[in-house]
């Protein structure tokens, strides 16, 4: 079983455009293996054998709030797609934007703080994640590079480690192993916390060797496998990871074991 924790989509008007600026504001930097809608995610699944598709979208205004939870609602069939929801960070009421989300039975939500310009640490910001997590949320956040941004961004391992030992025992996913780009600082100072880290780009970008030192050192369990679909291609991670030293237990964690117990799908 394979499932993927990291997927985008947008709805059928709006992928064409969507998909063509996100192209141009990252330089061209990644290919798409789907066009963007939900149709086109599932019938890629289909092709190379992904049970299911965790889809993160993004709240980039605050006045998208409820059009994106709500679509984000529709597509949540619970079988092959689990959509989470999204909140902008900087909201005149995080409590309001997070019982929406709630209410619509979203299991988590997606923060971005390149797109979403804030720093993934910010002290008042805590109440948010504070409040997502007492209502049982999972948090995914975007972690280190990403081709919009400039250097020094806008999350890095530093700040996640200070997140996880402040909200111990909230259900945290960094993406990108920690931190695209800063996988050092990841086995340095975050692997072995208490957080998920998604495998998204980093199983293509992140040297072997290190890839599997900070999974060794984190834990199996506290992985998650992701691509990033459609700038990342599902069926070529999981082949990837494959041949990185892991066992046939540490993969079955890896793969779909952990995410169905995050998920509430597994005890």
């Amino acid at each position: 079983m394979l499932i993927d924790f990291h997927a985008h989509i947008f709805t059928d008007a709006l992928a064409p455009k969507a998909r063509a600026v996100l192209m141009e504001n990252s330089h061209g930097a990644y290919k798409h293996c789907t066009d963007m809608t939900l149709a086109g995610l599932l019938g890629y699944m289909n092709a190379h054998g992904v049970d299911k598709s965790v889809v993160l979208p993004i709240v980039t205004k605050q006045h998208q709030t409820e059009t994106v939870n709500r679509w984000a609602a529709d597509i949540n069939d619970g079988e092959r797609i689990v959509s989470f929801g999204s909140i902008f960070p900087h909201t005149d009421d995080y409590k309001r934007d997070i019982d929406l989300v709630v209410s619509l039975g979203l299991k988590g939500i997606k923060l971005h703080p390149e797109y979403q310009a804030f720093d993934a640490d910010e002290e008042g910001l805590m109440p948010l994640y504070e409040y997502a997590a007492e209502k049982g949320l999972i948090i995914v956040w975007h972690a280190g590079y990403d081709p919009i941004g400039a250097p020094p961004y806008r999350s890095n391992p530093h700040m996640f480690a200070r997140i996880a030992d402040r909200l111990k025992g909230a259900k945290l996913v960094a993406a990108h192993l920690g931190g695209q780009e800063q996988w050092e600082d990841v086995y340095d100072v975050l692997a072995g916390r208490d957080i998920y880290l998604d495998t998204s780009m980093a199983s293509k970008y992140c040297p072997k060797e290190l890839f599997k030192a900070i999974v060794d050192k984190h834990g199996a369990d506290k992985v998650l496998f992701a691509s990033d679909s459609p700038w990342s291609d599902a069926a070529e991670e999981a082949a990837r990871l494959r041949t990185f030293g892991f066992s046939a237990d540490e993969l079955e964690k890896i793969f779909h074991l952990n995410a169905e117990r995050l998920l509430g799908l597994r005890a």
